[in-house]
C-alpha cells in the first residue's frame, strides 16, 4: 500500500511512495512521486483526491505503465528523478545535486510544466548565473565562475534527459546543442616537476611513517585520497606486492564517514614497488605495536590509515595533512590530489603506455587521461630547452 505524506509550508503536496518489493540485496525499492492540487479542495476531498492519486501511481508502477505525463510541473518531478538516480549517483554527489536543485533550479524553474520548458528557459537559466543576476529569496545575484555554471547546468540537463527518457516531454530543451554556456578557461593540471618533488620528498623523511606511506602510496599508485584511506590491510598482498583497489571513504557534511565502490564501480589492482612493500611491512609492525599499547582503547578493525584510536583516517584528513606539511616545511602549496596527476605524468614520461595509466587511475575512458598529455609536452619542450643551452654553452666555450 502506498504511503502518503504532506509536505510544503502550507501543507499543500503529498509525497506519494510505493514499496515495489526488493532488490537482489533484499534492499526495498521504493518508488516517489509529488502531488500538488491543481484546483481549490475541501479538506475532505483533499485527502480523498490524494488517496486516488496515490491509488493510481501504485497500479501504474505494478502494470508497467505510468500516470504521470509532461503536464507535471518541474518542483513535483524532481523528488522522481532523484529517486531513479540515487543508486547511480555517490552519496557527496547526491548531497550537491539536491543543493544545486533546492537553491537553483527549483526556485528558477519549479513552476514551469517540464512540457512547457523549452530552450529559451534554460539559456535565460545559465545567463542569470554567468551575469550575476540570479535572485533567491529576494537577496542580491552572484556571479558564478564559468566552471560552476557548467555543474549547475550538468545537473538541470540530468533532470531534463531523465524526462525524455521516460517519453514525458517529446524532445529535450537541455540539448547541448541549443545552449550557449560561457566558456571556460584552460585548466591547468597541477603536478610537480622532478626538483619539487624531490624537494618534498627530502621533507617528507622527517615526517611520522604513516604519513610517509601516504604521500608515497598517492605518487606511486595514483589513487584518489579517499580509494587510499578505504585501504584495508587485507587488500595488500605481500607476496605478489599488489594492492587491490575495491572501495572509497566518502564523508557528507555533519555525518560519519562511510565507505562505497570506487568511482567507476570497478576493482583494479596495482603493483607496488619493492620499497613501498617494505614501508608497509614496516609501518604495519608499528601499527601492531601501537594497538598493543593501547590494548581495549583500541577502536580501529583493520584499516591501514588510521587515527590515534585505530579509527580510519577521516576522508578529507589527507588533504589537511598534507597541506599542513607543506606549510611546516615553508614548501610551495599543491593540492593532495596533485600527487595523483603527478603520478599519471611521471608515468606517461618514463614510457608508460596511455593505456595501461589509465588502467591505473581507474579512469573508465582514455580521454580522461590525455588532459596530461600536454603536461608531458611542457616537459619535453623544456628538456629540450635545457640541452639546447648546454650545448650552446659548449659552443661558446669552444670559440
Amino acid at each position: 500500500m502506498a504511503n502518503i505524506q504532506r509536505r510544503g509550508k502550507n501543507g499543500d503536496r503529498f509525497l506519494i511512495r510505493v514499496t515495489l518489493g526488493t532488490d537482489v540485496s533484499g534492499k526495498p525499492i521504493i518508488k516517489s512521486m509529488t502531488w500538488k492540487p491543481d484546483r481549490p479542495y475541501t479538506e475532505k476531498q483533499l485527502l480523498k483526491e490524494a488517496e486516488r492519486q496515490a491509488a493510481l501511481f501504485e497500479e501504474s508502477l505494478r502494470n508497467g505503465t505510468s500516470s504521470v505525463d509532461g503536464n507535471i510541473k518541474l518542483v513535483d518531478f524532481i523528488p522522481m528523478y532523484l529517486n531513479d538516480v540515487q543508486e547511480q549517483l555517490s552519496p557527496n554527489s547526491m548531497t550537491a545535486y539536491r543543493r544545486v536543485i533546492d537553491c537553483f533550479i527549483i526556485p528558477a524553474l519549479g513552476h514551469l510544466k517540464l512540457k512547457d520548458i523549452k530552450p529559451a528557459h534554460i539559456q535565460k537559466f545559465i545567463n542569470l548565473l554567468s551575469t550575476g543576476d540570479y535572485r533567491l529569496d529576494g537577496k542580491e545575484g552572484k556571479k558564478y565562475a564559468p566552471a560552476t555554471v557548467h555543474r549547475y547546468y550538468v545537473v538541470l540537463q540530468s533532470i531534463m534527459h531523465h524526462a525524455y527518457s521516460l517519453e514525458l516531454i517529446a524532445k529535450n530543451p537541455s540539448d547541448g546543442k541549443k545552449i550557449k554556456l560561457p566558456p571556460i578557461g584552460e585548466q591547468k593540471t597541477e603536478i610537480y616537476d622532478p626538483n619539487e618533488l624531490s624537494q618534498m620528498l627530502k621533507c617528507l623523511k622527517k615526517e611520522p611513517l604513516m604519513f610517509q606511506l601516504l604521500i608515497h602510496m598517492a605518487i606511486n599508485t595514483g589513487c584518489r585520497r579517499g580509494e587510499l584511506v578505504a585501504l584495508e590491510w587485507k587488500d595488500i598482498n605481500f607476496d605478489t606486492g599488489v594492492a587491490i583497489i575495491s572501495k572509497s571513504a566518502y564523508c557528507v557534511k555533519g555525518e560519519h564517514a562511510g565507505i562505497k565502490s570506487t568511482k567507476s564501480g570497478k576493482t583494479r589492482k596495482i603493483t607496488l614497488p619493492d620499497y613501498i612493500v617494505e614501508m608497509l611491512l614496516q609501518y604495519k609492525k608499528e601499527q601492531s605495536n601501537w594497538r598493543y599499547t593501547l590494548g581495549t582503547a583500541w577502536e580501529g578493525d583493520d584499516w591501514i590509515f588510521i587515527q590515534d584510536t585505530g579509527c580510519i583516517i577521516y576522508p578529507t584528513s589527507p588533504t589537511q595533512m598534507f597541506s599542513d606539511f607543506l606549510e611546516k616545511h615553508n614548501l610551495p602549496h599543491r593540492t593532495f590530489h596533485s600527487l595523483r596527476h603527478t603520478s599519471a605524468t611521471l608515468s606517461l614520461i618514463n614510457g608508460t603506455d596511455i593505456k595501461s595509466v589509465a588502467a591505473r587511475l581507474g579512469h573508465s575512458q582514455l580521454k580522461t587521461t590525455d588532459r596530461y598529455v600536454h603536461a608531458i609536452e611542457e616537459t619535453e619542450r623544456l628538456a629540450a630547452q635545457n640541452l639546447g643551452n648546454f650545448i650552446n654553452s659548449l659552443t661558446e666555450d669552444a670559440s
